[in-house]
This record gives structure tokens, C-alpha cells and sequence, in this order.
């Protein structure tokens, strides 16, 4: 198998990366704001950072902070009732319907992939320790807009 040598120096390239940003995917945040408008669901905000304490079965993390909290930032989240919604991407997440690993520089896509499920249950354990319910939705669930309306509306009757 032939790779392909990258355009980029590795500084130039690390530069170029460094620019793209994790959040602000509108197609799947507005299809997802959608749902929320459909169920009728008020009260959220979206991007907003929480700082729980890290669960007690996690060690040290880069994503710990000098105070000992992480830093979060769901998609949604409903203050009053306690809700973080993160709507997940089926690549970047390792959805098991739909994930798929590159072939092309697979010993770094396996470890980021690997991380960026490693960092989400951390997330969800850190919320969960700190009295917030958590909901992950993911990105292939935005289809049947219906289903999963019906789905976060069961959730806040859970609550």
C-alpha cells in the first residue's frame, strides 16, 4: 500500500489543524434545534461550559484543571432540569453503526478516535457525579426527527 506524503511540514500542518474548531457544526446543531422546537422543549442553551469535578474513578486527565475540575461543554444543556445534551458524531465518536477507521494513518486515527471516546465517558461520568443527567444522541438519530423527540421528552419525564 502507497501513502501519500503530506503537502504540509509537520509545523505547517500541526497550524492548520489547530485552527479547526470542535464545535459550531451547524447541519447537525440546527437539525438538533429542530427536534428541541418540535418537542416543544424550552430553556436551553447551547455551548455552555460546566466544570464538574472529575469522578471519583478517574485519574488525572489533560483535561483537568489547576482547581481539580474538567472542563465540559455539551451541546445543550437544560440548567434547570440538569440535562447536557451531546449530540454526537457517528465518525469522531465511533458510533457502532456507522464508524468507520481510515486506513490512511490508522495508528493515529485509532488513538484519536480512541481518546475522543475515552474523554466522552469521562464527561458523562464527571456530569452524572455532579447531579446532571446526560443524554447522547447520536449524529445518525437526527433522521427520524420524530423518534427522537419523543426520546428527550421521555428523558425530562424521567427527571
Amino acid at each position: 500500500m502507497a501513502f501519500m506524503t503530506d503537502v504540509f511540514t509537520f509545523q505547517k500542518r500541526s497550524e492548520v489543524m489547530s485552527k479547526i474548531r470542535g464545535r459550531g457544526n451547524k447541519s447537525t446543531e440546527m437539525a438538533m434545534v429542530a427536534v428541541l422546537k418540535r418537542a416543544h422543549l424550552t430553556g436551553w442553551r447551547r455551548h455552555v461550559e460546566l466544570r464538574p469535578w472529575p469522578a471519583p474513578e478517574d485519574g488525572a486527565s489533560t483535561a483537568t484543571l489547576k482547581s481539580g475540575r474538567i472542563r465540559v461543554r455539551p451541546d445543550f444543556i437544560f440548567q434547570r432540569a440538569k440535562l447536557a445534551l451531546f449530540v454526537d458524531g457517528c465518525f469522531w465518536h465511533g458510533c457502532p453503526l456507522h464508524s468507520t477507521k481510515p486506513k490512511q494513518n490508522a495508528v493515529f486515527w485509532d488513538s484519536k478516535l480512541r481518546a475522543n471516546s475515552t474523554r466522552d465517558a469521562q464527561h458523562t461520568r464527571a456530569l452524572e457525579a455532579a447531579g446532571w443527567t446526560v443524554l447522547r444522541v447520536w449524529e445518525h438519530e437526527l433522521r427520524d426527527a420524530d423518534t427522537l423527540a419523543g426520546r428527550v421528552v421521555g428523558v425530562f419525564k424521567g427527571i
